[in-house]
C-alpha cells in the first residue's frame, strides 16, 4: 500500500502554528512511508475563500520546505459531490429537511431543557408530499442530512487515541448541503479521500466526533474507512492556546526571524515522549516520526522555548546555507565568527556593521592611557599571527592589568559593545588600520 496524506486547509486566512503543525504531521507521515502527500484546498466557501490566501498557504508551505506532490481545489469537484449527493439519495441515506435554524435552535434547547441531549428528531424523514409541497410553497429549500445507521457502534482504532467507541444514535445526522446548495465540510471530504485513495489522515482530536460521522459515509459510498490519528491540541505557556498564538502565522515567526527549520523540529516533537532537538535538516525528523510517541496531554507551545530553539540551531547552520541572507562582503570566516552570538540571522547585520564601523565609543577618563598605549603597540606589531594575543599580552606587561580591567575597555573600543564574539577573530575582520584608529578615537 502507497501512503497517501493530505492536508486539507480552507484557504479563508494564514496558516497559523496549530495547522502548520497538522500540515508538518502529515507531510512526516508520508515521507517516512514513501508515500505523497496531497495539498488540497478546501474552498466550498466561496464568500471567505480567496485566492491571495490560498496562494499565502502555498508559499507559507514552500517557506516551511513542505511541498506537496499534487495539489487539489474543492471548488473544481463540485460535479463530484453531486453524483455522491445522488447516489445516497437513491440508496436512502440522506434526506431533505426543512427546519430553519432558528427551528432547530428551539428544539435543541426543548431537549436539553428536559435532560435529553440535543440529537435531531428526524421530522424531516416523516413529512408527507403534502407538507413538502406547502413548504416549498413558502419559498423554504431543504438542507440536506446524511442519515446516521443506528443499528450497530462506529467502531475505530485511533493511531494515537486506540479502540474510539460512538452510539450512532447519539447523534445527529449530519447537514451535509446548506439550503443556499453550498457544502458543508463533512462529505465532500470523505469523496476527496476516496477519490484520491488517501489513506491517512492526521488531525486534530476536535475532530474526533467527525471522524465517526464520516467512517460511514465512507461505508456508506462502498469505500474503506481510512487509518485516523487524531493529536491532542496545542496550548499555550499559560495553559490554552491563546487568541495571540492561535493566530500566529508563518508570517510573523518569518518576521521574528524564526529559521523554518526551527519550526518544524519545535512542531514535530511537542507532545511526543521525543526531546525537541536543535536539527538543521528535517531528515531526523522524518527518520524518527511514530504515532506511538504521541501522547494524549495537550501539546505545549511556547514562543521563548521556539526562540532558544532557533538560536541553538542557527549556530549550527554552516556558511553556505546562510550565504544569499548575509550582509554583502561577510564572508565564510565571519560568520564562523559572529554566529554563535545570533539569536537570528537576520542579526547578522549587527555584527557585520560594527566590523566595518565606524563604531563611536568614548573611553571613561581612566582607560584613555590605556587605549592610546594599545594603538601605539597596535601600529607597531606584526599582525600575521594572532593580533590579539599580541596585542594583550605585550599591553599587559606594559600597563600590568589583567582580566576585566584590560580586556573590557579594548573590547568597548573596538566594537563599541560590551560583550559579543570572540575578540581574536573580530580583529583580524576589523584590521590593523581600523583597531588602530579606533583605538586612538576612544582614547581621545
Amino acid at each position: 500500500m502507497t501512503v497517501v496524506a493530505r492536508f486539507a486547509p480552507s484557504p479563508t486566512g494564514r496558516l497559523h502554528v496549530g495547522n502548520i503543525r497538522t500540515a508538518l504531521h502529515n507531510w512526516l507521515w508520508a515521507r517516512r512511508n514513501g508515500g505523497k502527500f496531497i495539498l488540497r484546498l478546501d474552498d466550498t466557501d466561496r464568500e471567505r475563500s480567496s485566492e491571495e490566501n490560498a496562494q499565502s498557504i502555498r508559499d507559507d508551505l514552500a517557506w516551511l520546505g513542505l511541498l506537496p506532490d499534487e495539489e487539489h481545489r474543492q471548488s473544481d469537484r463540485f460535479a463530484r459531490y453531486e453524483a455522491a449527493l445522488a447516489t445516497l439519495h437513491a440508496a436512502g441515506r440522506v434526506y431533505p429537511a426543512y427546519e430553519s435554524a432558528q427551528e432547530l435552535d428551539l428544539k435543541r434547547k426543548v431537549q436539553l431543557g428536559r435532560g435529553k441531549p440535543p440529537v435531531y428528531d428526524r421530522a424531516a424523514l416523516h413529512l408527507d408530499p403534502a407538507e413538502i409541497a406547502r413548504l416549498e410553497a413558502e419559498g423554504r429549500r431543504p438542507h440536506w442530512r446524511f442519515k446516521l445507521d443506528t443499528g450497530s457502534s462506529i467502531e475505530w482504532d485511533d493511531l494515537i487515541r486506540g479502540p474510539q467507541h460512538f452510539d450512532p444514535a447519539l447523534l445527529s445526522d449530519p447537514v451535509v448541503r446548506r439550503e443556499d446548495g453550498s457544502w458543508l465540510y463533512m462529505l465532500p471530504s470523505v469523496v476527496d479521500d476516496i477519490d484520491m485513495h488517501v489513506t491517512h489522515v492526521v488531525r486534530g482530536e476536535d475532530h474526533v466526533t467527525n471522524t465517526a460521522l464520516q467512517i460511514q459515509m465512507f461505508e456508506a459510498l462502498g469505500a474503506a474507512p481510512l487509518a485516523f490519528a487524531h493529536e491532542a491540541l496545542l496550548v499555550g505557556s499559560e495553559g490554552k492556546l491563546s487568541k495571540r498564538l492561535g493566530s500566529l502565522g508563518a508570517d510573523a515567526l518569518r518576521d521574528a526571524g524564526i529559521e523554518p527549520i526551527a519550526l518544524l523540529a519545535k512542531l514535530a516533537r511537542i507532545g511526543t515522549s521525543l526531546p525537541v532537538e536543535p536539527v538543521t535538516a528535517p531528515a531526523p525528523l522524518i527518520e524518527s516520526f511514530d504515532f506511538a510517541t504521541f501522547g494524549r496531554a495537550p501539546a505545549r507551545f511556547d514562543m521563548e522555548e521556539l526562540a532558544g530553539l532557533n538560536a541553538r540551531i542557527i549556530h549550527q547552520l554552516d556558511y553556505e546555507s546562510v550565504a544569499p541572507r548575509l550582509p554583502a562582503g561577510m564572508g565564510a570566516e565571519a560568520w564562523a565568527a559572529i554566529r554563535p552570538n545570533l539569536a537570528s540571522v537576520g542579526e547578522a547585520a549587527i555584527w557585520w556593521s560594527i566590523v566595518q564601523g565606524p563604531v563611536a565609543h568614548r573611553a571613561a577618563e581612566q582607560d584613555r592611557p590605556l587605549l592610546a598605549q594599545a594603538a601605539e603597540i597596535a601600529e607597531r606589531m606584526d599582525w600575521a599571527e594572532n593580533p590579539w594575543a599580541a596585542l594583550t599580552g605585550a599591553l599587559k606587561q606594559a600597563s600590568g592589568r589583567t582580566g576585566k580591567s584590560l580586556f573590557l575597555p579594548l573590547r568597548q573600543a573596538l566594537t563599541g559593545r560590551d560583550s559579543g564574539p570572540e575578540m581574536a577573530t573580530l580583529v583580524r575582520l576589523i584590521g590593523k588600520d581600523q583597531s588602530v584608529a579606533r583605538l586612538r578615537a576612544a582614547a581621545s
